[in-house]
């Protein structure tokens, strides 16, 4: 039977590839003001280790977004 590349398989577990997020700013000793107010009001939807883990990766260049993310991933809420 005649196949047509146009239909070719993109699903193919070969093309999924893991992306990891590199962090958008520089590391820094302690979070902005704007930081500090997200995670307050942040912390009363989540636990001490979600907050503590975002934190940690806010300090260490990641933004709100990602932080959020790859704590979601890794602890949950």
């Amino acid at each position: 039977m005649y196949k047509n590349p146009a239909y070719k398989n993109v699903n193919s577990s070969s093309s999924k590839k893991k992306v990891v997020s590199k962090p958008l700013y520089k590391p820094r000793k302690d979070l902005s003001k704007l930081q500090k107010d997200l995670m307050k009001t942040h912390k009363e939807q989540h636990t001490k280790e979600h907050m503590k883990m975002m934190k940690n990766l806010m300090l260490k260049g990641y933004c709100f977004q990602q932080a959020h993310g790859i704590t979601i991933k890794k602890i949950g809420k």
